[in-house]
């Protein structure tokens, strides 16, 4: 941090700004020109309030020089982070997609969707056990069960597992079953679950909230750093503007500016951004020029019937051209698609259940 002093101030405003400085554990290096002097400040920085030193006499500017965000920086982590989710890399050099429901309904619905994920391309399987809404009334998820849905599925198709958790209790029960853990754009500064997602040693997706600033975003995402867990996953959903045209207006100059401050991953969610499905396939090939390392789709066999944003899930026709996006963009930008581990066989009487309920669905 540097603190610039006014032309007129004088040495006891100088030693004033040097006395509150030192006192907040910092080191106070003075450098006296011909009319101004500079109090560059080493140390921790952290524990200064910008806003108050400028209210001190004589100081004209306060600019910080280091990021506040320290550990996702790329101040010192100048290589770009791959993140990887039981083996399926996120990060630069790939194009990762995630696709699934938006919310788990059933066991047929969660793995036919599954399955249209896989064919267009996906490594990675979404869908929402427990489900934030706006209104009280509205779908919040199956739960538990919607998480051994989940378990089951990723077990026939071989797509691991990323799902939502919505509270700081229920962290150790969605990582049983989850691979990588999602902050939703509501929780995006609740800051007990961030830490509580640091904790568990999970991947973590952190979407942008609605209305945080990218240094809001990155710092929500320091919190799950700080507790040890650098393997996050950042995710630009779009933002609240005066915009009623969409959903929210996707910042896609996000991606590449987070890319700039931030070592970690950057991925789009088309789906939540633009609301609605024609408008899907554009943001993703917006996307995917910009340089994102990833996309997250909704998908749904039957969207009428959706419990939960119906309006804007891919159907068979949308994935064909989502294939071809996945299989012919990435490369134009030197990157491979990212493809998933291979599945484990499922037996007995849960592979029976998913099997039977999915044929039921589609006859």
């Amino acid at each position: 941090m540097v603190i610039v002093m006014h032309p007129t101030g004088s040495a006891a405003d100088i030693v004033a700004v040097v006395e509150a400085a030192e006192a907040a554990g910092c080191e106070a290096h003075v450098s006296r020109g011909d009319s101004r002097t500079i109090i560059g400040l080493a140390g921790q920085v952290d524990q200064l309030e910008a806003a108050a030193l400028r209210h001190l006499r004589g100081v004209a500017d306060v600019v910080r020089i280091s990021v506040p965000y320290r550990l996702v920086s790329r101040d010192h982590h100048v290589q770009r982070t791959t993140v990887r989710v039981d083996g399926v890399p996120i990060g630069p050099g790939t194009v990762t997609l995630i696709a699934g429901p938006c919310a788990v309904e059933t066991p047929e619905q969660t793995l036919r969707a599954a399955r249209m994920a896989k064919a267009a391309g996906a490594a990675l399987l979404r869908g929402g056990a427990y489900k934030p809404r706006t209104s009280p009334y509205a779908f919040q998820g199956l739960g538990e069960a919607g998480l051994r849905i989940l378990a089951e599925v990723r077990a026939e198709t071989g797509l691991p597992v990323v799902t939502e958790v919505v509270d700081a209790a229920d962290v150790e029960l969605v990582a049983e079953y989850a691979d990588m853990l999602q902050v939703g754009t509501r929780n995006a500064q609740n800051f007990a679950l961030l830490q509580a997602v640091g904790g568990i040693g999970k991947p973590v997706m952190l979407k942008r909230g609605m209305s945080a600033t990218i240094e809001e975003w990155l710092m929500a995402a320091e919190y799950i750093a700080q507790r040890g867990n650098l393997d996050i996953v950042l995710c630009e959903r779009g933002i609240r503007t005066f915009e009623t045209a969409t959903r929210n207006t996707l910042d896609i100059s996000a991606v590449p500016v987070a890319q700039r401050l931030s070592h970690l991953p950057v991925i789009v969610d088309p789906s939540h951004s633009g609301g609605r499905r024609d408008l899907v396939l554009p943001l993703a090939r917006a996307a995917i020029a910009v340089g994102a390392d990833g996309l997250i789709v909704d998908v749904h066999p039957r969207p009428e019937q959706a419990l939960c944003d119906g309006s804007q899930a891919l159907v068979d026709g949308d994935l064909r051209e989502l294939a071809r996006v996945m299989t012919v963009l990435p490369p134009l930008g030197g990157r491979t698609r990212a493809h998933p581990p291979a599945p484990v066989t499922l037996s007995g009487a849960a592979h029976a259940r998913l099997v039977v309920g999915a044929a039921a669905a589609s006859a």
